[in-house]
């Protein structure tokens, strides 16, 4: 499902990056949602960074595949001047685990006289705004499930020596792969006016048959459930949970919400 969902504030963002990077900044971080962190990677932010050292964080690392997440770590630690660590909402000093592994990145800043400099960036909704929160102690960003509630750049102090300017979420104008359309839209890191959801919750469901059948079968007490093709799933889920308008019609509709939900909230396990 090709997406194009590229608002004004987004606009912003790419340009204040581009003269953020104009500043000096000696490592870009990109937080990535451990659950699709192949999709969540923006290459219009490689374009505007390019040259620069990279911190991938896959967050939400403990709603993701276990075996997912070692081998996309081990894919991006393999890449030059790169380096890559799992995070996730139990991380009790996230400022120190970012900065010593910036510091990797960036061997020659540090001290009062060259403080090391990061630049923090992700698609919406990958969890960037509650990661703020715990850097800073305290609640100075507003937190959702929906995409483009940041949409202002602030600066914010990691260490005596390191500090960090957080941008709003972005994506890029259009996203053509229609895996990562699907994933990023179940994901909410597509406004609701960009998608279809009946169309985002059967696509979704595929994926999940293919690699996690066994925790789609225990969330909605279903079995089989591999074999069945995606419209007849998503019948049965709606059919499960007493979906039914007047006249017995299916309310298909909410059936695709309670999936997309489901999988954002984490309550269908490590997928």
């Amino acid at each position: 499902m090709a997406i194009q969902w590229f608002p004004g504030h987004m606009h912003s963002t790419r340009k204040a990056i581009a003269e953020r990077m104009k500043t000096g900044i000696d490592v870009v971080i990109e937080l990535l949602d451990a659950r699709l962190p192949g999709s969540s990677n923006n290459p219009l932010l490689a374009d505007l960074t390019a040259g620069k050292p990279a911190l991938k964080l896959l967050n939400k690392q403990d709603l993701a595949d276990e075996a997912g997440t070692t081998r996309w770590l081990a894919h991006y630690n393999a890449q030059p001047e790169t380096r890559a660590i799992g995070l996730d909402a139990s991380e009790r000093a996230p400022a120190a685990k970012l900065v010593a592994a910036s510091r990797l990145l960036a061997p020659l800043r540090g001290g009062m006289a060259k403080p090391l400099r990061l630049l923090i960036c992700g698609v919406p909704n990958v969890g960037k705004s509650t990661l703020i929160n715990t850097l800073v102690g305290k609640k100075s960003v507003k937190t959702g499930d929906e995409a483009g509630i940041t949409k202002v750049e602030q600066r914010i102090s990691l260490a005596a020596d390191a500090y960090l300017f957080d941008t709003p979420g972005m994506l890029w104008p259009r996203i053509r792969l229609p895996e990562s359309g699907i994933l990023l839209a179940a994901s909410g890191a597509v406004g609701r006016n960009a998608y279809d959801e009946q169309e985002v919750a059967l696509g979704l469901l595929e994926r999940l048959q293919a690699g996690w059948a066994p925790q789609v079968e225990a969330r909605y007490k279903l079995s089989g459930v591999a074999a069945l093709p995606s419209d007849a799933l998503l019948e049965a889920i709606a059919r499960q949970r007493g979906l039914i308008q007047t006249g017995g019609k299916l309310n298909w509709q909410k059936a695709a919400e309670v999936v997309i939900n489901d999988f954002r909230s984490g309550a269908l396990g490590r997928v």
